[in-house]
């Protein structure tokens, strides 16, 4: 991993990352931090354009919103032109004039790991890899949770739910993690979970629910431990699919609220990597935001 060298940006630049759960913000006077803000997503894939513009404006303020000259967005969800120019008509109102730069979120990843070539893996709401070697790119997921997001908080949540019916099904009685999901969910029983999951509640509410399963894995349920599992398998598929492509062993850098939290994952995850000749593995220390200002040091 490497550090470009070399003056730091000038002007009231913006940098925003735009998760499946909220956005993170934080803006640079003349190369200095001068404010950091959060709100919810407003990533159009997970909330209504009403919502992503609300909650864009919220961070704005909370920032202070002065003349801003440049923002540079990572986010999901943009895949098409079509996407990243959504996108960038929702961010213009709040930087009238500014240079306004989307990128797919997996950027800032590798960005913040301070690496210029590599393969960048997210592990959140959603799940995604990508990757760049010697001028070759390559994506793999980030299809969205009705089409992948294997080994993403949601996907885990899932998967607790499905072990908990299916012991219902076979007429046993909830083991620890069912009996997590159970109390968390209020309700008195597993049928109740799908009526629950096909209604209004989010993928948010859903995801924010993983941490159950490294609970239960921690007493030793032998469901969350298999779930926790296949997550790292799912993941690790990720990087091998971008490194068939670019032909590069690393770095590997790791983030996502899942990834980042969750030492049970980082230990599967590494280990399954390794595995596979992988031995520069990153999970990151610092909030993805940041790898906007390596960007722009570029």
């Amino acid at each position: 991993m490497t550090s470009p060298s070399g003056p730091s940006h000038t002007g009231v630049v913006v940098g925003l990352d735009i998760g499946g759960s909220k956005t993170h913000g934080v803006l640079w006077r003349d190369g200095g931090k001068a404010a950091e803000a959060t709100s919810g997503s407003a990533n159009v894939q997970n909330v209504t354009p009403v919502e992503a513009a609300a909650n864009l404006l919220s961070l704005f303020t909370a920032l202070g919103s002065p003349a801003v000259s440049r923002v540079v967005a990572g986010s999901g969800g943009v895949d098409t032109p079509d996407d990243v120019e959504r996108l960038r008509a929702l961010i213009a109102p709040h930087a009238p004039g500014a240079s306004i730069e989307i990128l797919h979120d997996t950027r800032l990843i590798l960005a913040a790991g301070r690496a210029v070539e590599g393969i960048a893996v997210i592990a959140g709401t959603g799940s995604v890899a990508w990757g760049v070697a010697e001028g070759k790119e390559a994506r793999s997921g980030g299809w969205g949770y009705l089409l992948g997001d294997e080994g993403s908080g949601y996907w885990v949540a899932r998967e607790a739910a499905r072990a908990t019916l299916h012991r219902a099904d076979l007429g046993l009685e909830p083991d620890e993690l069912g009996r997590l999901v159970l109390e968390r969910n209020a309700l008195a029983s597993p049928t109740g979970l799908i009526g629950l999951f096909h209604s209004s509640a989010g993928r948010g509410h859903w995801a924010s629910q993983s941490s159950l399963v490294f609970q239960a894995a921690d007493l030793g349920t032998p469901a969350a431990v298999g779930i926790i599992g296949r997550a790292a398998d799912a993941l690790a598929s990720l990087v091998l699919d971008v490194a068939s492509v670019i032909g590069s062993k690393g770095p590997v850098i790791i983030g996502g609220g899942l990834a980042v939290n969750q030492p049970l994952l980082q230990e599967a995850l590494r280990g399954t990597l390794r595995g596979h000749g992988f031995d520069d593995v990153v999970f990151l220390t610092q909030d993805p935001v940041m790898g906007v200002e390596f960007l722009l040091r570029r």
